[in-house]
Protein backbone atom coordinates (compact mmCIF):
# COMPACT_ATOMS: atom_id res chain seq x y z
CA UNK A 1 0.00 0.00 0.00
CA UNK A 2 1.64 3.22 -1.18
CA UNK A 3 2.01 5.59 1.68
CA UNK A 4 0.77 8.66 -0.26
CA UNK A 5 -1.44 8.22 -3.12
CA UNK A 6 -1.44 10.31 -6.48
CA UNK A 7 -3.95 11.23 -8.40
CA UNK A 8 -4.13 13.91 -11.22
CA UNK A 9 -7.43 15.65 -12.40
CA UNK A 10 -6.24 18.13 -15.51
CA UNK A 11 -4.19 20.25 -14.10
CA UNK A 12 -4.57 19.60 -10.22
CA UNK A 13 -2.16 17.01 -8.52
CA UNK A 14 -4.06 15.34 -5.22
CA UNK A 15 -1.49 13.92 -3.10
CA UNK A 16 -3.66 11.62 -0.10
CA UNK A 17 -1.86 10.59 3.14
CA UNK A 18 -2.43 6.88 3.18
CA UNK A 19 -2.67 5.39 6.78
CA UNK A 20 -6.19 5.61 7.76
CA UNK A 21 -5.85 2.94 10.02
CA UNK A 22 -3.57 5.50 12.27
CA UNK A 23 -5.31 8.82 11.35
CA UNK A 24 -2.61 8.91 8.57
CA UNK A 25 -0.02 9.18 11.70
CA UNK A 26 3.64 10.42 10.79
CA UNK A 27 5.90 7.88 9.82
CA UNK A 28 9.45 8.45 8.35
CA UNK A 29 7.85 6.58 5.72
CA UNK A 30 4.72 8.82 5.19
CA UNK A 31 6.82 11.32 5.40
CA UNK A 32 9.48 10.10 2.97
CA UNK A 33 6.44 9.18 0.38
CA UNK A 34 4.98 12.67 0.93
CA UNK A 35 8.52 14.59 -0.24
CA UNK A 36 8.93 12.22 -3.45
CA UNK A 37 5.32 12.27 -4.45
CA UNK A 38 5.51 16.48 -4.32
CA UNK A 39 8.63 15.97 -6.42
CA UNK A 40 7.18 13.95 -8.68
CA UNK A 41 4.23 16.34 -9.08
CA UNK A 42 6.36 19.55 -9.13
CA UNK A 43 8.30 17.95 -12.48
CA UNK A 44 5.76 17.41 -14.52
CA UNK A 45 4.71 20.69 -16.02
CA UNK A 46 0.83 20.37 -16.91
CA UNK A 47 0.38 20.03 -13.37
CA UNK A 48 -0.20 23.55 -11.62
CA UNK A 49 -1.76 23.40 -8.43
CA UNK A 50 -1.86 20.66 -5.61
CA UNK A 51 -4.36 19.46 -3.43
CA UNK A 52 -3.34 17.78 -0.32
CA UNK A 53 -5.73 15.58 1.93
CA UNK A 54 -5.82 12.68 4.00
CA UNK A 55 -7.81 9.41 3.57
CA UNK A 56 -10.56 8.00 5.87
CA UNK A 57 -11.68 9.77 9.12
CA UNK A 58 -8.44 12.11 9.70
CA UNK A 59 -6.41 14.25 8.31
CA UNK A 60 -2.84 13.55 10.40
CA UNK A 61 -2.92 12.60 13.68
CA UNK A 62 0.41 13.78 14.23
CA UNK A 63 3.64 11.78 15.18
CA UNK A 64 3.15 8.57 14.91
CA UNK A 65 4.32 7.47 18.91
CA UNK A 66 4.99 3.71 17.70
CA UNK A 67 7.31 4.71 15.12
CA UNK A 68 8.89 7.62 17.24
CA UNK A 69 11.81 4.94 17.88
CA UNK A 70 12.85 4.83 13.89
CA UNK A 71 14.10 8.40 14.52
CA UNK A 72 17.24 7.22 16.12
CA UNK A 73 18.14 8.78 19.54
CA UNK A 74 19.62 11.88 18.03
CA UNK A 75 15.90 13.35 17.21
CA UNK A 76 17.77 16.60 15.96
CA UNK A 77 19.07 14.56 12.87
CA UNK A 78 15.79 12.18 12.68
CA UNK A 79 13.86 14.94 12.06
CA UNK A 80 15.72 16.60 9.55
CA UNK A 81 16.46 13.68 7.91
CA UNK A 82 12.96 12.33 7.71
CA UNK A 83 10.69 15.22 8.43
CA UNK A 84 12.18 18.37 7.01
CA UNK A 85 12.03 17.32 3.66
CA UNK A 86 8.20 17.00 3.40
CA UNK A 87 7.38 19.80 5.13
CA UNK A 88 10.17 21.74 3.18
CA UNK A 89 8.63 20.34 -0.06
CA UNK A 90 4.64 21.53 0.93
CA UNK A 91 5.81 24.88 2.13
CA UNK A 92 8.37 26.10 -1.05
CA UNK A 93 6.44 24.16 -3.38
CA UNK A 94 6.62 25.56 -7.24
CA UNK A 95 2.47 25.32 -7.43
CA UNK A 96 -0.12 26.68 -5.20
CA UNK A 97 -0.33 24.19 -2.18
CA UNK A 98 -4.36 23.64 -0.87
CA UNK A 99 -4.63 21.20 1.49
CA UNK A 100 -8.09 20.10 2.72
CA UNK A 101 -8.22 19.09 6.06
CA UNK A 102 -10.99 16.58 7.23
CA UNK A 103 -11.82 15.47 10.63
CA UNK A 104 -8.67 15.97 12.87
CA UNK A 105 -5.29 17.95 12.59
CA UNK A 106 -3.47 17.08 15.48
CA UNK A 107 0.47 18.15 16.43
CA UNK A 108 2.21 17.41 13.54
CA UNK A 109 -0.52 17.12 11.07
CA UNK A 110 -1.62 20.90 11.90
CA UNK A 111 1.80 22.00 11.21
CA UNK A 112 1.69 20.09 8.10
CA UNK A 113 -2.16 21.84 7.30
CA UNK A 114 -0.81 25.15 7.97
CA UNK A 115 2.39 24.49 5.25
CA UNK A 116 0.18 24.73 2.30
CA UNK A 117 -0.97 28.02 1.08
CA UNK A 118 -4.52 27.73 1.67
CA UNK A 119 -6.66 25.13 3.91
CA UNK A 120 -10.35 24.19 3.51
CA UNK A 121 -11.59 22.16 6.42
CA UNK A 122 -14.70 19.84 6.26
CA UNK A 123 -16.94 20.64 9.21
CA UNK A 124 -16.13 17.80 10.84
CA UNK A 125 -12.68 18.87 10.82
CA UNK A 126 -10.85 19.77 14.23
CA UNK A 127 -7.07 21.23 15.05
CA UNK A 128 -5.34 20.59 18.11
CA UNK A 129 -1.74 21.06 19.26
CA UNK A 130 -1.27 18.60 21.15
CA UNK A 131 2.38 18.85 22.59
CA UNK A 132 2.12 20.00 25.91
CA UNK A 133 0.12 17.25 26.47
CA UNK A 134 2.54 15.27 26.77
CA UNK A 135 5.17 17.28 27.84
CA UNK A 136 6.54 18.58 24.23
CA UNK A 137 6.89 21.79 22.96
CA UNK A 138 5.49 22.27 19.54
CA UNK A 139 7.47 21.42 16.88
CA UNK A 140 7.57 21.21 12.53
CA UNK A 141 7.42 24.85 12.18
CA UNK A 142 3.92 25.49 14.68
CA UNK A 143 5.90 27.83 16.46
CA UNK A 144 6.46 29.99 13.50
CA UNK A 145 3.36 29.20 11.29
CA UNK A 146 0.46 29.58 13.80
CA UNK A 147 1.62 32.99 14.85
CA UNK A 148 1.45 34.49 11.66
CA UNK A 149 -2.01 33.10 10.60
CA UNK A 150 -4.18 33.55 13.96
CA UNK A 151 -1.77 35.89 16.11
CA UNK A 152 0.07 35.82 19.11
CA UNK A 153 -2.30 35.45 22.23
CA UNK A 154 -4.18 33.01 20.23
CA UNK A 155 -1.75 30.33 19.50
CA UNK A 156 -0.44 30.33 23.32
CA UNK A 157 -3.82 29.36 24.03
CA UNK A 158 -3.84 26.35 21.30
CA UNK A 159 -0.39 25.63 22.45
CA UNK A 160 -0.39 25.60 26.31
CA UNK A 161 -4.26 24.66 26.54
CA UNK A 162 -4.27 22.23 24.16
CA UNK A 163 -8.56 22.92 23.23
CA UNK A 164 -9.40 21.38 20.05
CA UNK A 165 -10.36 24.19 17.73
CA UNK A 166 -13.10 23.70 15.85
CA UNK A 167 -13.68 24.44 11.91
CA UNK A 168 -15.81 26.92 12.22
CA UNK A 169 -14.09 28.82 15.00
CA UNK A 170 -10.80 28.17 12.68
CA UNK A 171 -12.26 29.76 10.54
CA UNK A 172 -13.45 33.07 12.37
CA UNK A 173 -9.84 33.31 13.67
CA UNK A 174 -8.39 33.13 9.55
CA UNK A 175 -6.32 29.92 9.90
CA UNK A 176 -8.91 28.06 7.29
CA UNK A 177 -10.58 30.07 4.24
CA UNK A 178 -13.98 28.41 4.18
CA UNK A 179 -15.95 25.25 5.92
CA UNK A 180 -17.80 23.03 3.67
CA UNK A 181 -20.14 19.84 4.38
CA UNK A 182 -17.69 16.74 4.36
CA UNK A 183 -19.13 15.49 1.48
CA UNK A 184 -18.09 18.02 -0.94
CA UNK A 185 -14.74 18.71 0.65
CA UNK A 186 -12.73 17.35 -2.14
CA UNK A 187 -14.60 18.63 -4.92
CA UNK A 188 -14.29 22.35 -3.00
CA UNK A 189 -10.84 21.86 -2.75
CA UNK A 190 -10.10 20.83 -6.39
CA UNK A 191 -11.87 23.88 -7.29
CA UNK A 192 -9.92 26.26 -5.77
CA UNK A 193 -6.73 24.76 -7.02
CA UNK A 194 -8.38 24.79 -10.03
CA UNK A 195 -8.89 28.64 -10.01
CA UNK A 196 -5.32 28.89 -9.08
CA UNK A 197 -3.64 26.80 -11.48
CA UNK A 198 -5.50 28.63 -14.28
CA UNK A 199 -3.80 31.67 -12.35
CA UNK A 200 -0.21 32.98 -13.54
CA UNK A 201 1.61 30.25 -11.40
CA UNK A 202 5.33 32.07 -11.28
CA UNK A 203 3.70 35.15 -10.00
CA UNK A 204 0.99 33.32 -7.56
CA UNK A 205 3.90 31.98 -5.77
CA UNK A 206 6.47 34.89 -6.06
CA UNK A 207 3.89 36.81 -3.57
CA UNK A 208 4.06 34.04 -1.28
CA UNK A 209 7.65 34.03 -1.47
CA UNK A 210 7.23 37.92 -0.87
CA UNK A 211 4.65 37.75 2.21
CA UNK A 212 7.23 35.40 3.97
CA UNK A 213 10.27 37.52 3.30
CA UNK A 214 7.75 40.64 4.63
CA UNK A 215 8.02 39.22 8.18
CA UNK A 216 11.41 40.27 8.88
CA UNK A 217 11.74 43.02 6.47
CA UNK A 218 11.58 46.72 7.22
CA UNK A 219 9.18 48.60 4.90
CA UNK A 220 11.90 50.19 2.96
CA UNK A 221 13.75 46.85 2.67
CA UNK A 222 10.45 45.03 1.37
CA UNK A 223 9.37 47.64 -1.40
CA UNK A 224 13.27 47.33 -2.70
CA UNK A 225 12.22 43.56 -2.86
CA UNK A 226 8.85 43.58 -4.35
CA UNK A 227 10.45 46.04 -7.21
CA UNK A 228 13.34 43.79 -8.01
CA UNK A 229 11.39 40.45 -7.90
CA UNK A 230 8.51 42.33 -10.36
CA UNK A 231 11.69 42.78 -12.62
CA UNK A 232 12.10 39.17 -13.10
CA UNK A 233 8.28 38.27 -12.95
CA UNK A 234 6.99 40.94 -15.26
CA UNK A 235 9.32 39.32 -18.13
CA UNK A 236 7.39 35.88 -17.61
CA UNK A 237 5.04 34.92 -20.57
CA UNK A 238 1.92 35.07 -18.12
CA UNK A 239 2.86 38.69 -17.14
CA UNK A 240 3.03 39.45 -20.99
CA UNK A 241 -0.30 37.25 -21.80
CA UNK A 242 -1.82 39.58 -18.39
CA UNK A 243 -1.06 42.73 -19.93
CA UNK A 244 -2.17 42.01 -23.64
CA UNK A 245 -5.26 40.86 -22.30
CA UNK A 246 -5.97 44.04 -20.67
CA UNK A 247 -5.81 46.26 -23.75
CA UNK A 248 -7.29 43.64 -25.29
CA UNK A 249 -10.11 44.04 -22.52
CA UNK A 250 -10.30 39.85 -22.39
CA UNK A 251 -9.62 37.42 -19.76
CA UNK A 252 -6.13 36.32 -19.86
CA UNK A 253 -5.26 32.43 -20.69
CA UNK A 254 -1.97 31.66 -18.20
CA UNK A 255 0.28 28.92 -19.31
CA UNK A 256 2.38 29.32 -15.83
CA UNK A 257 5.00 30.37 -17.62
Amino acid sequence: MSNVKRERDGKVGILTLNDPASLNAMTPELLGDLARAVGEMSSDPGIRALVLTGEGRGFCSGQNLKAFNSLGDNIYTGVMTHYWPAMQAVRECRMPVVVAVNGVAAGGGFSLAMSGDMILAARSASFIQVFSRIGLVPDLGSTWLLPRLVGRQRALDLMLLNEPLSAERAKEWGLVRDVVEDAKLLDEAKALARRLADGPTRALVATRQLLEASEHASYAEQFRREIELQQVIRESADAQEGRKAFVEKRKAQFTGR
